[in-house]
């Protein structure tokens, strides 16, 4: 079983890999891992925006940050990402408004979801890849918890990131059929359920193949389900729900694609293995 599972992804899938699981040794590349960190949380704190204001119909790019309470323009230095929340103690410097504690916890999972990726990778066109992807889910997270929305804007040009990305790594066939397979599957849980999951979590399915591929994209499916499954069983038992409730599907789904992204093949050899 175990030849199998190390031949069911494409070797492609390996390429450039750059095993630092026993931990970074040398200075140079505790360098590279600090900066990998800090561009992550950069890179969370523009998620930031994408997640607030991309379901508002705003530009994403102009004008600056300002504080959603009195919308004062955030000055630049309170605007560094996890330091400025620190010293600012969680509160607006003009109105004293209390800042959301997501802010910086979006952040830190964006630096550390970039620096486990750099250690598994290295500085290799699948770390860049992957790192879109993540990011895409990520902020995909959020904005499903709070709009119950999947925007096409962002599921439609991850589709084609993903399979550009799967071209560069010579796994197009693999991705476009995990691709049509996760969309398909979706499109006959909609029919079946009448409406408890929406066109949004097919499309969502269908970008996680597109970057995932087979068969990856199951281990992201079942995890899925399962956490989703547990949390809606929670949210009802605690009474914080009915079974009439629409309960978001897309933060299992991201959650399901960052954890197979990084554990998958992992826990496909458990599973085969056993």
């Amino acid at each position: 079983m175990r030849g199998f599972v190390e031949g069911a992804l494409p070797r492609a899938y390996y390429f450039e890999y750059v095993d630092r699981s026993p931990g970074i040794a040398h200075n140079h590349d505790v360098m590279l891992a600090i900066l990998v960190f800090l561009i992550g949380l950069v890179l969370g704190s523009f998620a930031n925006v994408v997640i607030y204001r991309l379901p508002r119909g705003e530009s994403i790019l102009f004008p600056g940050s300002k504080c959603p309470h009195c919308g004062h323009p955030i000055r630049p230095y309170d605007n560094i990402p996890v330091v400025g929340y620190l010293l600012l103690r969680g509160r607006c410097r003009d109105c004293g408004a209390l800042i959301s504690l997501r802010y910086p916890l979006v952040e830190l999972v964006s630096g550390i979801f970039l620096l486990l990726l750099y250690r598994r990778y290295g500085f290799s066109p699948a770390f860049f890849g992957y790192s879109l992807f993540s990011l895409m889910l990520l902020a995909i997270f959020f904005i499903d918890l709070d709009h119950r929305i999947i925007p096409n804007l962002l599921t439609y040009p991850g589709i084609a990131a993903g399979l550009i990305f799967s071209t560069l790594t010579g796994r197009l066939t693999n991705a476009i059929g995990a691709a049509l397979g996760a969309g398909l599957f979706f499109v006959v849980v909609i029919l079946v359920s009448r409406g408890g999951m929406g066109w949004g979590d097919a499309k969502l399915g269908a970008m996680m193949g597109a970057f995932l591929g087979w068969p990856l994209i199951a281990v992201a499916l079942v995890i899925s389900f399962v956490f989703g499954g547990i949390v809606g069983l929670l949210l009802v038992l605690l009474k914080l729900r009915t079974r009439k409730d629409v309960i978001p599907f897309g933060p299992a789904l991201a959650l399901g694609g960052m954890i197979a992204l990084l554990w998958g093949e992992a826990l496909l050899r458990w599973y085969l293995g056993r």
